[in-house]
């Protein structure tokens, strides 16, 4: 009888043990690319075929760059469509956006691409003037139409946003732009998700459009996991694929253990 006790005892302390030891995680799958101003998606392309060789669900966002409000939102319309726990990756002016929209539910981290990531209050316009690019720098460079769109003078993409692509993909990308409403550089941001979430950066050491200083600044104030890809331009991404598919897979990897901390 002494023996049978004991048994059931043991059994019930294990049975209390095991429920409050959660069983292991699935391990994080779903990623989702926003891209910068003046380009679309397709850029993501080299980056996405790594990531899906890897394993992971990728989806891309197309926002219309028509205003800041409109880019946060075809962001977030896009974290609803997925199923779990979702890493938020954005470039350049994309940076600003995951910022905002990464306070969604489904977003346990982010990663920066030669990005923005202003805090709440700020704009990417006023922290790039006091640091500012080369492009700041190139009179003439960005073009304004009667309705206040922006975009980069052709001629003078290719050298200052991608001079690490090939000639014809960026005299390709320069005549593809999407442009993008004056007023989205501006918008000050009212969330900022980098405070709260654990976040990656990569910064592009031969950037032109964003000065590598600034992403410096802001990934070492948002405590940022911080790469940097020696020469890269502002098209880091897409010249420079396997680099930043690399932290972006790590990231996945070891995000949900950081933000369980």
């Amino acid at each position: 009888m002494k023996r049978l006790t004991a048994c059931l005892a043991f059994a019930a302390a294990f049975s209390l043990l095991s429920a409050a030891v959660p069983a292991s995680a699935e391990p994080l799958k779903n990623i989702v690319l926003v891209h910068g101003a003046w380009v679309d998606a397709s850029g993501w392309k080299p980056v996405y075929e790594i990531l899906t060789r890897e394993g992971f669900h990728v989806s891309m966002v197309q926002e219309p760059e028509t205003s800041f409000a409109d880019d946060v939102t075809a962001a977030k319309r896009v974290l609803d469509l997925q199923d779990g726990p979702t890493l938020l990756v954005g470039h350049s002016y994309g940076g600003s956006i995951i910022t905002e929209a990464g306070v969604h539910p489904k977003v346990v981290g982010l990663v920066y691409v030669a990005a923005h990531a202003p805090d709440v209050g700020e704009d990417e316009s006023t922290l790039g003037k006091k640091t500012p690019s080369v492009l700041a720098k190139t009179e003439g460079a960005i073009k304004v139409t009667p309705d206040k769109f922006t975009y980069l003078n052709p001629v003078e993409f290719p050298k200052l946003f991608a001079p690490d692509l090939p000639r014809e993909r960026a005299e390709f990308v320069a005549r593809s732009q999407v442009l993008a409403a004056a007023q989205v550089f501006s918008t000050p941001l009212t969330a900022a998700a980098w405070k709260t979430k654990p976040s990656w950066g990569i910064v592009a050491g031969g950037d032109q459009i964003i000065n590598p200083d600034l992403e410096r600044w802001y990934y070492e104030r948002a405590k940022s996991h911080t790469t940097v890809v020696p020469g890269a331009s502002h098209s880091v991404y897409e010249s420079h694929p396997k680099e930043v598919a690399a932290v972006i897979t790590n990231a996945a990897r070891n995000v949900e253990k950081l933000a369980a901390r």
